[in-house]
């Protein structure tokens, strides 16, 4: 590890005035991704700003629905009642994460900014476009197992790793940001990631030294509490990134389909929902047909690499099944 500046934050204008200050300052919340990278050498922050202290874990209702401070454990928000009842997608996705000792420390605004567990990218040994821009992706015509299938640019086929996201995009949240001039704004959900293009070393579309507040989620969300269901497919239980995962939500009326929400984890720069499935979804019979026929259209425009292949079929079932579940038809 490197030697870098420490500081400790007493509001969130003043994190925010020491990251963007900076060019290389980072945020310290509960660190479980950022030290882990600093320790291999592949994030080398100057400057380290702690914002631990900061009021931001507070999960409330609002008149718009419900928010979920930055600074939340993930343990803390997946147990949260009012998230059990109302939002239980985003519980399992957040219980099916990690471990139990690091939702205890991760939180939700650092949940969203973690980085792509690619062994390339984690190799500083080797060539990447993320790590270091402009030296090329040492996964395109490498070991590529775990890459996406979708969405992927000749510079990376990294995947974003988590699960919290996932449900966050099939529930319409926002990020609520603390800009660099003392504002504030609102970034729809789907709006917060990217995929690589010729940028893959920009995982998100904050700007330097801007602070995650806190995740809003609308009310209209809870109309799918009843059939939402979240699916990981993974080598073991714990300790583990999906091969693919899905995050599912109907909106039945009877056993026809009002709404649907379909997003794939593990198979893209971003998490990737289908605007494709869902549109196969509504309007149509909750059936294990209709749920066939939409996760063929999910994975029609997937691109495998060499040895990821397995992520097509793995993925149209795994879409299958989650729907299955969230219909409460299996």
């Amino acid at each position: 590890m490197r030697p870098f500046e420490y500081v400790r934050a007493a509001d969130a204008a003043s994190a925010a005035a020491a990251v963007a200050s900076v060019p290389g300052a980072k945020f310290l919340a509960g660190g479980s991704n950022l030290v882990d990278l600093m320790k291999e050498d592949v994030e080398r922050p100057t400057r380290v700003v702690d914002i631990r202290q900061l009021p931001l874990r507070q999960i409330q209702r609002t008149r718009a629905g419900l928010s979920l401070g930055a600074l939340a454990t993930n343990t803390e928000t997946a147990n949260h009642p009012v998230i059990r009842e109302n939002y239980p997608l985003l519980t399992q996705a957040i219980v099916a994460g990690a471990s139990g000792q690091l939702r205890n420390m991760a939180t939700n605004g650092g949940n969203l900014l973690q980085r792509t567990r690619c062994n390339y990218f984690y190799d500083t040994a080797t060539p990447c476009n993320k790590r270091e821009p402009g030296t090329g992706c040492g996964a395109r015509e490498g070991l590529n197992k775990i890459h996406a299938v979708l969405g992927w640019s000749e510079a990376c086929v990294a995947t974003y790793p988590g699960d919290m996201a996932n449900a966050l995009y099939a529930l319409d949240a926002n990020v609520r940001v603390h800009t660099t001039d003392g504002r504030e704004r609102l970034i729809p959900i789907a709006d917060f990631h990217r995929l690589p293009g010729d940028t893959p070393q920009r995982d998100n579309n904050l700007e330097h030294g801007e602070l995650i507040l806190a995740i809003e989620l609308p009310v209209s969300a809870a109309e799918f509490a009843r059939n939402s269901h979240y699916l990981k497919v993974r080598d073991r239980t714990s300790y583990a990134f999906a091969m693919v995962s899905v995050a599912a939500a109907l909106q039945l009326d009877g056993g026809t389909i009002r709404q649907a929400r379909v997003v794939l984890g593990s198979v893209a720069h971003k998490p990737w929902r289908s605007a494709e499935a869902e549109a196969e979804l509504v309007g149509r019979r909750a059936t294990e047909d209709t749920f066939r026929q939409a996760a063929a259209a999910a994975l029609r425009d997937a691109r495998p690499l060499a040895h990821n292949a397995y992520k097509v079929e793995l993925g149209q079932r795994s879409v299958v099944r989650a729907l299955m579940r969230a219909a409460k038809l299996a």
